[in-house]
């Protein structure tokens, strides 16, 4: 991910008006946080009590593990729904209201809207930077903004190829090594019956098109000195959206339902659907998949034949300290724990069922085991511990990521309902994505 300083963000809008229009709320705690002189760790003996708003599933029993250890620093985890299902507007009207969690779950896709609505804390001035070398470097890279640490990495999707080698083998295909070869699975699986997939394309969810489109290359928002630079029809998303509106009119993908979805499930337990390109944390919903147990297994996600990268993020989430904190060291030192160390990376995904540790060096113990259910195979350090370390590092996101995502998805759906090409719903919303930036008071310009 490219560098991005706070100052800059601050400088491509109308200041602290336009920031509060973005979170939609007023300016959060009236404090200008990072402004402020940092706050001093508390005394030896001093009590804290942290608490930690996130939809992770049974995170307190996480945060006991912790707690059974620091007696002087507790951490009570309080469950909120989904960011965009209502907990970040949740965080913001707190924030507002000079209150909220120390710890907050922010996606890392969220990060940049959460900046420019003076949300988070700088970890880098409590010392973030020293646990750097801790975590995957494409990670790292997502909270880091200039010099400021905006987030410790939670947890993060890496890509690949899940499929059934009985559907595969029966059209004498092997896991496709690139989208090419991709296609050429996709139209043999089509011949053998109807209503037999390779994927879906979910229309109504741009949030994998995104990845593709990433892994390809693409570069959707940058920064020029002072403004945004909104590309969303850069050669690697074009060609991106010409391939899928070939796989949709060819009908070589399902787009009656997505992945995960019960029309899904039933599908692929009746064989209709052959494979899923998802994210590591993927596995867990396949196992889902009625008699499915030994009959799937895990390969590298295909390559774009132009180039790009190995693989893409699909998905990411971070433990961010909030702004309004009074302990935000202590924090911190939470969040490092939670993530790096070995015990509590073992606890969230026992417990929470996490993505991707964000750890460098530890992919947890249950991570590092042959798996029954996928035919024996040791899938995540085969397939998922290289593929983290092929990603596309220039990628940004921008304040207006989860508008740009609705509009784009919206414009999908009329590939389906009106003809509208992939390719013009690319053009149609970095239009639009333009036109919101403006109406924000955000500094911008189109780059085609």
């Amino acid at each position: 991910m490219k560098s991005i300083s706070r100052r800059q963000l601050l400088s491509l809008g109308v200041g602290a008006s336009a920031a509060a229009v973005l979170a939609g709320c007023s300016t959060p705690g009236s404090r200008l946080v990072n402004a402020e002189p940092a706050i001093a760790p508390a005394a030896a003996g001093e009590k804290v009590r942290l608490t930690y708003w996130a939809w992770l599933k049974d995170l307190q029993k996480v945060c006991d593990i912790w707690n059974a250890k620091n007696p002087d620093v507790q951490v009570d985890a309080i469950w909120i729904q989904g960011g965009n299902a209502g907990g970040y507007q949740k965080m913001y009207a707190a924030l507002a209201a000079g209150g909220g969690p120390d710890i907050g779950q922010v996606e890392m896709r969220q990060i940049p809207e959460f900046l420019l609505a003076n949300g988070l804390v700088d970890l880098g001035r409590y010392g973030a930077e020293e646990y750097a070398d801790r975590y995957d470097e494409g990670i790292w890279s997502q909270v880091k903004f200039g010099e400021g640490i905006y987030g410790i990495p939670q947890d993060s999707g890496p890509m690949a190829f899940y499929y059934q080698p009985e559907l595969l083998d029966a059209v004498g295909a092997a896991p496709p090594a690139t989208w090419d070869e991709w296609l050429e699975v996709a139209a043999a699986i089509r011949e053998t019956g109807p209503g037999n997939y390779l994927e879906c394309f979910p229309v109504s969810d741009a949030s994998p098109f995104t990845a593709y489109a990433t892994q390809a290359g693409a570069r959707w928002f940058e920064i020029d000195g002072d403004e945004w630079i909104v590309n969303m029809t850069d050669d690697a998303s074009i060609a991106t959206a010409e391939f899928f509106d070939r796989a949709i009119d060819e009908d070589l993908v399902e787009t009656g339902f997505g992945a995960y979805s019960p029309g899904w499930f039933a599908a692929a337990g009746d064989g209709r659907i052959a494979a899923v390109t998802g994210a590591s944390w993927a596995d867990a919903l396949i196992q889902g998949v009625s008699g499915g147990e030994g009959r799937w297994r895990v390969a590298p996600m295909q390559t774009w034949p132009s180039g790009g990268y190995g693989s893409t993020y699909l998905g990411g989430s971070t433990a961010a300290v909030l702004a309004n904190s009074r302990h935000p060291k202590e924090a911190m030192d939470f969040c490092v724990w939670m993530t790096t160390d070995p015990e509590g990376i073992d606890a969230m995904i026992k417990y929470c069922g996490i993505g991707w540790s964000p750890a460098s060096d530890y992919i947890g113990e249950a991570r590092q085991q042959p798996s029954e259910w996928f035919s024996g195979q040791n899938y995540n350090e085969e397939v998922f511990v290289p593929a983290a370390k092929e990603q596309n590092l220039d990628w940004t996101w921008s304040p207006l990521t989860q508008y740009a995502l609705n509009t784009l998805q919206d414009n999908f759906r009329r590939k389906l309902t009106g003809g509208l090409t992939l390719v013009d719903a690319l053009e149609r919303t970095q239009s639009a994505v333009v036109d919101a930036f403006r109406n924000k008071g955000l500094t911008v310009r189109s780059a085609a």
